[in-house]
């Protein structure tokens, strides 16, 4: 092969390597700013519990509240407004989440729930399912003492 051959063979070589090389970087989520990103630049983490990162925004009197994994994985994201919850369709676990509106179901839990999120008027609990899924519940904070105590 001559020397030309040769240096484009090698700058192919090493464009390639560059490639392959960048495509994870890439692909790593970066963080961006609200409501469904992995790590919200807009918002500060003010989760209670360890293992879990929650973000909330208000924006014209409602409340949105999101829960991440301790991965920056969007688990489930819920609007409230004026004691009203709206489950937002986002979100690895979206089909755990109950709310007030939705009435309850049965479940079997294999520990007590944990608060991910409480403020004074709204609380957000994790509880993990025998089936290894997390039931998630967004509520109205109705105990005015206990919800005061957790001021974020």
């Amino acid at each position: 092969m001559n020397r030309k051959g040769f240096a484009v063979s090698t700058a192919l070589l090493v464009g390639l390597m560059a490639i392959t090389l960048a495509g994870p970087a890439a692909a790593q989520q970066q963080p961006t700013a609200g409501l469904g990103s992995a790590w919200p630049t807009d918002a500060t983490d003010v989760s209670l519990a360890p293992g879990y990162h929650v973000y909330t925004w208000t924006n014209s009197g409602v409340k949105y509240i999101q829960v991440n994994d301790y991965a920056g994985n969007v688990l489930v994201a819920v609007a409230t407004a004026n004691g009203a919850f709206l489950p937002l369709p986002m979100g690895r676990s979206a089909n755990n989440l109950q709310t007030p509106q939705a009435g309850t179901t049965s479940t079997t839990s294999t520990t007590s729930g944990v608060t991910l999120y409480q403020d004074g008027s709204v609380q957000v609990t994790a509880t993990p399912q025998t089936s290894g899924a997390t039931l998630f519940q967004a509520a109205t904070c109705t105990n005015p003492v206990e919800c005061t105590t957790h001021i974020n």
